[in-house]
């Protein structure tokens, strides 16, 4: 295959046989990837009764995905500038499908903690590892619309982890459901080995020193630090919430039932799915016009906050129109990898990127078990949480949204990125 890099042009052209060659595989490791990160949602009530887990143990264990996957993003970002996303995604996805069927056999909250932390490793380059490959393959101007696409495909994986995995536990548990996932982890992470084609640079490797050298210049960049903040918090607060702490609110305070609670969550799913495809096509139309991504970014996330607000005011009987309108706006946040790719060279983007998730990542960690314990305080009912708890946990993340959005609001996005 021709192996020209159309990342510097400015064409639109975007090849079907690339697309399914290099999009699609890669659109499936991140399919896994997002499935994994919010199926504790559509469980939770099973685990919790198998394992005798309290609102703080069950934080902690599901939140244990994301503190190893965003601790990684560190080193992540040297391999994948090091090695290149192909070698790299497919061997962590194989660690992704042991720690699947591990977490299947686990007895103690310590083992399927341990456990669901393999699987954060190993599903931890599949938004990184795809971006990395867009670079190379496709055009820097399609960037924000191949990227929506991308993220479009994650909230599949969380619309499959809603009503299939429902209809999947009526047939076996949950024990069952991460048997079968293992095995299509696998064929996943061996597709994106036999069928992504290698991407070979004539640029010479790297050294250390040039690697560290390249980190220091992301993490000393004021664009960089002011939309990672934002997405930090916001993505955070979107990942607990998806991840694990709207499907009790959906029961605790909205007084739904699980099959209530799914579809609910299935509508998330679905408002995920449609904002990051419309909000990354809109970023390079106007893009095009003249309206900075930046400026998209921060009137969806504005909305995003609102919709927040009213989830921790109580508005259950709106659950569903909230909840979708929350999920489409929260989506502009990943506009900032496209942000800040066009912002570095393009050398640095591995490196950006998992720069970015790592924060993203820690922050989301950070709440979803902050979240838990704080929820704990309030004694509730046998098998419910106090509506006292949900208004505190989600209140202080409502304050601390505010606050880094307003810091980012009366910022402007430089005209020109740099090269």
């Amino acid at each position: 295959m021709k192996t020209t890099n159309t990342s510097s042009g400015g064409g639109e052209h975007l090849p079907l046989r690339l697309l399914a060659l290099v999009w699609l595989p890669f659109a499936c490791g991140y399919f896994m990837s997002y499935f994994f990160r919010v199926i504790n949602a559509m469980i939770a009530p099973e685990l919790a009764r198998e394992m005798g887990l309290g609102p703080a143990d069950l934080g902690l264990l599901t939140s244990a995905y994301l503190i190893v996957f965003g601790v990684f993003q560190f080193p992540l970002g040297l391999l994948l500038d090091r090695y290149g996303a192909r070698k790299v995604n497919a061997a962590l996805l194989f660690i992704g499908a042991f720690g699947a069927w591990l977490f299947a056999q686990s007895e103690s909250l310590a083992g399927l903690a341990f456990a669901r932390g393999l699987i954060g490793l190993g599903v931890s380059a599949g938004l990184m590892a795809s971006m990395k490959a867009f670079v190379g393959w496709f055009p820097l101007s399609r960037l924000a619309t191949l990227n929506g696409a991308l993220i479009s495909t994650g909230g599949l994986g969380a619309l499959a982890s809603t009503k299939p995995v429902e209809v999947l536990l009526g047939i076996t548990d949950w024990r069952g459901v991460f048997v079968i996932v293992a095995g299509i982890t696998a064929a996943v992470a061996l597709m994106i080995l036999l069928v992504v084609p290698e991407k070979r640079s004539e640029a010479k490797p790297e050294t250390v020193a040039e690697l560290m050298q390249g980190v220091r210049q992301v993490f000393s960049d004021g664009l960089f630090w002011r939309g990672s903040l934002l997405f930090m918090a916001m993505q955070g607060g979107f990942l607990s919430m998806q991840g694990l702490w709207v499907s009790p609110w959906l029961r605790d305070i909205a007084g739904m039932d699980r099959s209530g609670v799914s579809t609910a969550l299935a509508v998330l799913a679905v408002g995920f799915i449609l904002g990051s495809s419309a909000i990354g096509v809109l970023a390079d139309r106007l893009a095009r016009r003249g309206v900075g991504m930046l400026v998209v970014m921060k009137a969806s996330l504005g909305v995003a906050i609102l919709m927040f607000a009213l989830i921790t005011a109580g508005w259950g009987e709106a659950a569903i129109p909230v909840l979708f309108v929350y999920a489409f706006c929260s989506t502009g946040g990943v506009l900032v990898y496209a942000i800040l790719t066009r912002h570095f060279p393009g050398h640095l983007s591995g490196r950006v990127n998992t720069a970015v998730n790592m924060l993203a990542f820690l922050g989301g960690f950070v709440v979803q078990w902050g979240m838990g314990v704080l929820i704990g305080l309030w004694p509730g009912k046998v098998g419910h949480y106090a509506p006292e708890g949900y208004r505190a946990a989600f209140g202080l993340m409502l304050v601390i949204q505010l606050a880094v959005f307003l810091w980012v609001l009366a910022y402007r996005q430089p005209q020109a990125p740099s090269t």
